[in-house]
């Protein structure tokens, strides 16, 4: 197997010398979280550097996409990520690396409540809440326990917008129908296309209890701990309880945060997204329901660390659970089977890619 690593380590170390006199310390500090901002960021760095320019990164502060209640003092919607991926000078790929991966960091706060519950979740499972939530963020626990992270992709706005169907019954498939012209007036490519075929071509996001069958089939357990990153699932409670069952040990922000601290981020979505991100950042292993822009930034950042993410095989999925005659045994066989390089093996990226998303060998060299 080979070794991939960092391009600021071992065999690149030269070619980063470039970036010597560019200095980046805490210098974005986004409060809020929006990934196409932050990688237009990235790109208007690389453009500053092509042009020779100064460039004053903004402190981002509000996420227009989400409406945040929280105020802001830069607005960088109108430099659109759109600086290419291909036949880039090399220094310039690697200063977006450095910015992407290195130079963005989140303000102390987000950082201060994400290694508060990174701690809480490696605590021992039989600690009781007054305690559990008193815990330093600066002390680990030398039995510290292992976590998965699941982004749980499966809000109304997915659900509508997959057009596929979710089980409800013809209740929910026109409820769905009518969200999807109101929001999109009718535009909405998939639905040209049957629920079988849509599943066979792996266009639907995994639901709940689908994604809990594949952690139960890849071997995770009701004694894996699991953070729920979610901002708010379509069915509500109810539609996770299943999930739940199969790993009582879930948990996410609300069960994890104090009162206190759930006050600092409520009703902001972006401050949310943001807390889920670190948080996921610094899980033992991560996959998430359905591809998306945090499932794409977050396989990206953790490549370029070297940790692992399980990326599920979306058309493998489909055509498994449209088959409802197959026996736990046979179903566990060909998910294994079918995920034996979907856990964090590098993929190299591909012309027209993201090496945002696919940082080797861009970011990264072969040790």
């Amino acid at each position: 197997m080979t070794d991939w690593r960092q391009a600021r380590r071992g065999c690149a170390a030269a070619a980063m010398v470039v970036l010597a006199p560019l200095i980046f310390p805490a210098l974005f500090s986004p409060l809020g979280f929006a990934y196409p901002s932050v990688f237009s960021i990235c790109d208007a760095v690389a453009v500053a550097k092509i042009l020779n320019a100064t460039l004053i990164i903004p402190h981002l502060e509000v996420n227009p996409v989400w409406q945040d209640s929280s105020y802001g003092i830069a607005a960088i919607s109108p430099f659109s990520h759109r600086l290419a991926f291909d036949n880039m000078p090399v220094e310039i790929q690697r200063l977006r690396c450095k910015v992407n991966f290195q130079a963005l960091i989140f303000v102390p706060h987000v950082r201060a409540l994400g290694d508060a519950l990174v701690n809480r979740l490696r605590s021992p499972y039989g600690k009781g809440a007054a305690q559990f939530l008193q815990e330093t963020t600066d002390s680990k626990d030398k039995q510290a326990r292992k976590f998965v992270a699941l982004h749980l992709r499966f809000d109304k706005d997915m659900a509508a917008h997959s057009a596929c169907d979710f089980g409800g019954g013809k209740a929910e498939k026109l409820a769905l129908a009518k969200y999807r012209q109101v929001i999109w007036q009718g535009r909405v490519l998939n639905s040209q296309f049957t629920d079988e075929e849509l599943r066979n071509q792996g266009r639907c996001p995994l639901t709940p209890e689908e994604i809990g069958l594949l952690l139960a089939a890849l071997g995770f357990d009701h004694n894996t701990r699991l953070y729920l990153a979610s901002h708010k699932v379509y069915g509500g409670e109810a539609r996770i309880s299943s999930l739940r069952g199969l790993f009582p040990l879930m948990e996410d922000k609300k069960s994890l945060a104090s009162a206190d601290e759930r006050a600092k981020i409520k009703g902001k979505a972006s401050l949310l997204a943001a807390v889920d991100y670190y948080v996921s950042m610094h899980s033992d292993v991560f996959i998430s329901a359905s591809p998306g822009n945090m499932h794409n930034a977050l396989v990206g950042h953790r490549t370029y660390e070297n940790l692992k993410t399980i990326r599920p095989n979306m058309a493998l999925l489909g055509q498994l659970f449209l088959n409802k005659s197959m026996g736990w045994s046979e179903f566990q066989d060909a998910v294994l089977e079918g995920h034996k390089n979907r856990q964090g093996q590098i993929r190299l990226r591909k012309p027209k890619q993201s090496i945002y998303t696919y940082p080797a060998t861009d970011c990264m060299c072969q040790a």
